[in-house]
């Protein structure tokens, strides 16, 4: 391997005897002579640096999981070809542990007057913006002794969306909802508020549904049939406050509401109901109004992106406030925030009657399934104490939500993996039942 620089000229000088050039400076420059020439010409051979035009291009966006290519075009203006060493660095969470320096690090040739592109692979772990940092390049001469190094700031970001995993349920909530809403063989036979049709009593029905006078036209029982509204509207509010940040095996329980929001809102914007975000914890963080289908979800995938938890306690009479605002119309209010004791009894239960009054409304909590897991331990004394400390822990859990279901309140509590279906069949169900 080529020694550069200050290393380069050790080895030469641990070569030479000591009694030549020890006694006076000018013998060592008579031997060295050469070598000093050399690294004269090898550095002024370098092509610089400071010149260099560089531009960005490439992927602006990525769901996070996946990768985003960034291209670097550097051109080389000087009359010597570049060879260079080149660092490109971005923030830490734009690549998976480890990877950084074999991403981030590259070679590069440029000839006189050419250009030549490279391409830096983001792999990120957070989601939120990622900003390019600085690039920075160490320019070789032909022989690899001397070089030139040298710093530009070249802008370039890139939005790391939330990754949307839950949408592999979307089909069989479509299909369900196409039952509810009449267009398959299946008609539902809840209490919503637009008349399908009369058919013949079944056991199993509600007697509220029999049409007397068409009952007695005929020699059967008849009932009416209902489809589901259409165009209700749908408030989705997300708990941004301090319980949101609690991690949940490998994120935070704001990333799981965030994709249990996005499987709602789009099974409910196909259901052909408005949907709105509301993000609050002492302030609204993010508000997405009035898009049509169509914008819906890439308006909520951009304004979830840089959400982040904020460790303050919400301020539950400033986000009733706010919602209240928000849905001045009867709507559904769906609130995702957390099923603990404190923050629901001192905060939520005493103004939950202002949204109970006038809306329908439906709170979704991050349920920990290493609790689950706790609970089941056996086979030491540590194990029993977790079980009873897991047992007490749900006990309290089911407490705070039979209380929200005595004012009126729709409850669903699930792990990370099941919250998201587990909304969506919540307000099918509301729909099939004509709450909305």
């Amino acid at each position: 391997m080529a020694l550069t620089g200050r290393a380069a000229l050790i080895a030469a000088l641990g070569s030479v005897p000591i009694g030549i050039w020890e006694p006076s400076w000018t013998g060592f420059l008579a031997v060295n002579a050469p070598l000093a020439v050399a690294c004269a010409c090898d550095f002024a051979l370098a092509a610089p640096v400071r010149r260099l035009g560089l531009t960005r291009s490439g992927d602006t966006s990525a769901r996070l999981g996946e990768t985003a290519d960034v291209t670097l075009t550097v051109t080389n203006p000087s009359g010597r070809p570049l060879r260079a060493h080149i660092r490109d660095a971005w923030p830490p969470s734009s690549w998976q542990p480890g990877t950084e320096v074999e991403a981030s690090r590259h070679r590069l040739t440029v000839p006189a007057g050419e250009r030549r592109r490279l391409t830096t692979r983001l792999r990120p772990t957070r989601r939120g913006d990622r900003h390019a940092d600085r690039v920075t390049f160490r320019s070789y001469g032909p022989l690899g002794l001397f070089s030139r190094q040298g710093t530009h700031k070249v802008p370039w970001t890139v939005r790391v969306l939330p990754p949307f995993t839950s949408r592999k349920h979307l089909p069989a909530k479509l299909a369900r909802l196409r039952e509810l809403d009449g267009r398959t063989s299946v008609l539902t036979r809840g209490e919503g508020t637009e008349f399908d049709s009369l058919r013949e009593y079944v056991p199993g029905d509600d007697t509220r549904s029999i049409d007397w006078r068409a009952t007695a036209r005929q020699t059967s029982v008849a009932v009416r049939t209902w489809r589901p509204e259409r165009d209700r509207h749908i408030l989705v509010v997300l708990d941004t406050g301090r319980t949101s940040a609690g991690r949940v095996g490998d994120a935070p329980r704001l990333d799981a509401s965030m994709d249990a929001a996005l499987l709602l809102a789009a099974l409910a914007s196909r259901a052909g109901d408005r949907v709105d975000l509301l993000a609050y914890d002492r302030g609204v963080r993010a508000l997405v109004q009035g898009r049509t289908a169509k914008d819906l979800l890439p308006a909520l995938v951009g304004a979830m992106a840089t959400l982040e938890p904020e460790l303050v306690e919400t301020n539950a009479r400033g986000l009733t406030a706010t919602a209240l605002r928000t849905a001045p119309r009867r709507s559904l209010i769906v609130l995702l925030t957390s099923l603990d004791a404190a923050p629901i009894e001192e905060g939520l239960l005493p103004v939950l009657p202002q949204l109970t009054q006038r809306h329908t409304v439906l709170l979704a909590s991050v349920a920990d399934p290493h609790i689950a897991r706790m609970a089941t331990a056996r086979g030491n004394t540590d194990a029993i104490y977790e079980a009873a400390a897991a047992a007490q822990a749900q006990t309290e859990r089911d407490r705070t939500a039979e209380q929200l279901r005595r004012h009126g309140v729709t409850v669903v509590d699930a792990t990370p993996d099941d919250l998201a279906p587990a909304l969506a069949d919540a307000y099918l169900a509301l729909k099939a039942a004509g709450r909305l």
